[in-house]
């Protein structure tokens, strides 16, 4: 007698799964349920997979069967254009697809896309038009099916990276973009992703959860006002990766101060001004690394933080001051390079600890 599981049970076990890719793709094959539970999983978010040429070994076919895939899933007029402007990307059967495999997608990360896409056509030595302008006719597309398949997408990944520029579709004018997009949880962006990006988000999108911003030279004028109009913002995430401050935004990085409960600073070439946190009442866990202006800090009051992470350590006299005012409700302590004297004043002022690390 064979004996099978639950499917509430089965579903419990491959979430469990989720981070080992290899393993949930075998599991596919086993048998349908399997395979009808999995594939969600499975395509929740697929730019995770370990396809970057970064990684050793470089999985090659994993970028081609992920994009393939999605041109078999993409309406016949999508699939005549781009055979028209001479771009011919084989899919896996010329059957439709077992799956509605966009329709699955949580998780969009358009630097990882731009990458997969960009490998796929340095692959075809046949094509004749620039790289950069098929890129951007496949990637139109596919983003263009995302916004009308995706019922609800909850991570955003639109990151700038050096070796090249993703490409600048609109996408948030494709039809259905708002219901996509009206419930992202979580952005993850550069400062100089083009600012009719942002103008067009905050149409739409009030109620992120975390935010995390990689500061480039320069700063889209549609930024400060995408960061406006949050309303239930929890997890801040600042990192400086250049030499621009960070003056045009800090004023409304102080309008965040009745939701924010999580924030981390990392500082690049420059010290970063911190004076937005003083309003920051309900923070709870709070993360400086780098180039910080601690000093700025010493005098402020937070009387709901219990998460301090400072791995560089600052000025004694500024770091005791600070913990005079904040020490209280701290629970977790991690700095680098405590001395006795140091120590003594911890253990004065955060009677509260309940873990301490020390590099």
């Amino acid at each position: 007698m064979t004996l099978h599981l639950p499917v509430d049970c089965l579903n419990e076990i491959f979430e469990y799964l989720e981070d080992d890719k290899i393993i949930l793709h075998s599991c596919l094959f086993v048998n349908r349920p399997w395979c009808e539970i999995v594939v969600r999983i499975l395509w929740r978010n697929i730019w995770n997979f370990r396809y970057s040429v970064d990684y050793m070994p470089y999985r090659t076919h994993v970028p081609i069967s992920i994009i393939s895939t999605l041109i078999s899933c993409l309406p016949n007029e999508s699939k005549d254009f781009l055979n028209k402007n001479g771009l011919f990307i084989s899919t896996p059967t010329s059957k439709s697809p077992l799956f509605n495999y966009p329709s699955f997608i949580k998780v969009l990360s358009i630097s990882k896309f731009d990458e997969m896409i960009q490998h796929i056509l340095e692959k075809q030595q046949s094509i004749n038009l620039s790289l950069d302008f098929n890129k951007h006719l496949i990637a139109q597309e596919i983003i263009k099916m995302f916004m009308n398949q995706i019922p609800s997408l909850k991570k955003l990944y639109y990151l700038n990276n050096y070796k090249n520029i993703p490409f600048n579709i609109h996408f948030t004018y494709f039809p259905k973009a708002k219901d996509c997009l009206i419930d992202l949880s979580e952005l993850c962006c550069s400062s100089d992703v083009y600012s009719e990006f942002f103008y067009q988000l905050s149409q739409i999108c009030h109620n992120l959860q975390s935010l995390t911003i990689e500061f480039r030279d320069s700063i889209s004028n549609g930024l400060a006002d995408f960061i406006s109009v949050q309303n239930n913002l929890k997890i801040l995430n600042l990192l400086s990766f250049g030499s621009k401050d960070w003056t045009d935004i800090i004023s409304v990085l102080t309008k965040l101060s009745n939701t924010l409960i999580k924030l981390s600073v990392h500082g690049g070439e420059n010290d970063v001004p911190m004076s937005f946190i003083t309003s920051y009442l309900n923070l709870q866990e709070l993360t400086l690394i780098g180039q910080v202006s601690f000093k700025e800090l010493q005098y402020v009051i937070l009387p709901n933080l219990k998460i301090l992470k400072i791995p560089e350590r600052p000025k004694d006299e500024i770091l005791i001051k600070f913990f005079k005012n904040n020490g209280k409700n701290l629970r977790e302590l991690n700095i680098d390079g405590i001395d006795s004297s140091l120590r003594s004043s911890i253990i004065q002022f955060c009677p509260n600890l309940k873990r301490f690390i020390s590099g």
